[in-house]
């Protein structure tokens, strides 16, 4: 990995050849079409925007991205993504936090997301900056039939969120995504659920919301799925699903 600098800013479709080579490195086997992040970024700009996308790059390289979807008021991580030599660098944690930073601007009162209940690394990192477990998801990541573990973060904009998650995420970053940082979902499409991570958070749902990868735990829930909404009702059942690259 290079020393360059890393930076973050927003997804834009001219990003998305770079972008889906990522995403198929990283999610082979649930990986979101061109067509799912065509969608999740047509709802990303104006007054009504529901969508929150970033990438981030190193010089000219793309080394990540990560995307959030808002639904009255629920934030929702649909992925996080880091190149595997930017695992344990604190990358998903920036991920992470820029997308909590969103989630505020859009007045979110929660944060919702999924993780493998074998991504004890993405689960620690999202323990950090608040996230607390609110039920299972059972055989949710395909094919491997793992369940996904539902985490939600009550308050996102509350002080100290993403700064305490930021402060520990270099020691938390090993080399996992999102999950650990998040791993790819694999009981939906890319586009149902989305992703996250724990060192440069990767996340990535298994229906075209996104589909779980076992192989990269960090894969959150998808944007393929935009009536993916969260249910405050029954929290449990509401997340299509979140998985992390990273």
């Amino acid at each position: 990995m290079s020393g360059a600098t890393v930076t973050l800013r927003e997804m834009r479709w001219w990003d998305l050849d770079r972008v889906m080579e990522l995403e198929e490195e990283l999610f082979p086997e649930d990986a979101w079409s061109r067509g799912m992040f065509w969608s999740e970024l047509a709802h990303a700009r104006g007054r009504d925007a529901t969508r929150h996308y970033v990438v981030a790059e190193s010089g000219p390289r793309l080394v990540g991205y990560a995307g959030l979807a808002v639904f009255d008021r629920t934030g929702d991580v649909q992925t996080i993504a880091s190149a595997r030599d930017h695992w344990g660098t604190g990358l998903g944690a920036r991920l992470l936090t820029d997308l909590l930073t969103a989630a505020t601007a859009f007045e979110c009162r929660e944060v919702l997301l999924e993780v493998r209940v074998d991504n004890a690394r993405a689960q620690r990192l999202y323990e950090r900056f608040g996230f607390e477990p609110i039920g299972i998801r059972r055989g949710y990541y395909q094919p491997g039939n793992v369940d996904a573990l539902v985490m939600r973060l009550s308050d996102p904009a509350a002080p100290g969120v993403t700064t305490a998650g930021m402060a520990t995420a270099a020691d938390s970053e090993t080399g996992v995504s999102p999950e650990t940082g998040v791993s790819p979902g694999a009981g939906a499409s890319p586009e149902t659920g989305a992703p996250t991570e724990t060192s440069a958070p990767t996340v990535h749902t298994a229906n075209p919301a996104h589909t779980a990868n076992a192989a990269n735990p960090a894969h959150t829930a998808n944007a393929a799925n935009p009536a993916h909404t969260a249910n405050s009702a029954n929290p449990a059942t509401s997340v299509q699903g979140t998985e992390t690259h990273g």
